[in-house]
């Protein structure tokens, strides 16, 4: 226990487990979401078009988290009425806006001479440098999402399973693919300087599909998406610091945690034929016991 707590002795490793955590915990959830959608593609379109975003926002001289969230607050509102649309379809929506948002981006950088604005924050992030602001502020960001979530936890469930019958109760479907769209570009708002556009992808994908393999409730699909999004962010952490102060080796905090959570989604591949079996042994055994007791 010593290699897992002895890390976070040190200031900046308290703040960056701080970050990881709740990164952890709001990926897992909004996760589960987009993954019961089959919106993985989304979390990477809004890498790209957050794009422009960050660059505007250096060449004006603002917060780089600033342009980065007026653009995918501009994704999230094109995306749901052009995926709407029958003759349009949400995957070719997210490409057209994908491309036009990153071809933006080129033509700003393009008109500048020099762009010296250090881009590996955007991609990769600096989660070691997270400040207490930071960390407040994706606190304060995951409190809205999760609160959303749980408010329309069921007519998202059923706007991911029966589209056609969430239409006819009289649901917007619209209204709830913008919401969850909102959701989702927070979150990779929110990440940009911890972990970057390259990697928050794995936050919001591989804690929930890993989750979807050894459970089929969706009420614990989302607590076990959290608990396996927390466990990436802790271990990658105390990982990436031991390889670094034990033996030298430069491992990047945030690579770390995503082959932490690469490693908890094999995991749960190889126990999912084990926990299926028992299920249906369960399920089994249950069915007999009622008809031994209807006889």
């Amino acid at each position: 226990m010593r290699l897992l707590l002895d890390p976070f002795a040190v200031p900046f490793m308290r703040r960056a487990l701080a970050e990881a955590l709740l990164l952890g915990v709001l990926g897992g959830a909004v996760g589960v979401a987009v993954v019961l959608r089959r919106l993985a593609f989304y979390g990477e379109v809004l890498s790209h078009t957050v794009f422009p975003g960050v660059v505007l926002a250096a060449i004006l001289g603002w917060p780089l988290p600033l342009g980065a969230l007026v653009f995918a607050l501009l994704t999230a509102a094109l995306v749901a009425p052009l995926g709407a649309s029958r003759r349009v379809g949400a995957d070719a929506s997210l490409a057209i806006v994908m491309t036009a948002m990153f071809a933006v981006g080129v033509a700003l950088v393009s008109l500048r001479s020099t762009f010296a604005t250090d881009l590996t924050l955007l991609l990769f992030g600096r989660l070691l440098a997270v400040g207490a602001g930071e960390v407040l502020l994706t606190a304060a960001v995951g409190a809205a999402v999760l609160v959303t979530l749980g408010l329309l936890s069921k007519e998202l469930v059923l706007r991911a399973f029966d589209p056609g019958g969430a239409a006819a109760l009289g649901y917007r479907t619209v209204a709830l693919d913008l919401v969850l769209n909102l959701c989702v570009a927070l979150v990779v708002v929110v990440a940009l300087e911890a972990v970057g556009t390259m990697l928050v992808l794995a936050f919001l994908v591989i804690p929930a599909v890993a989750a979807r393999l050894v459970t089929e409730r969706i009420a614990t699909m989302t607590l076990v998406a959290c608990a396996l999004g927390a466990l990436g962010g802790w271990l990658g952490l105390a990982a990436s610091f031991q390889a670094s102060v034990r033996y030298g080796l430069r491992v990047g905090s945030a690579a770390a945690v995503v082959a932490v959570l690469v490693a908890c989604f094999l995991a749960c591949l190889a126990l999912a034929p084990v926990l299926r079996r028992v299920r249906a042994r369960a399920a089994g055994g249950a069915r007999a016991a009622a008809a031994g007791r209807a006889a």
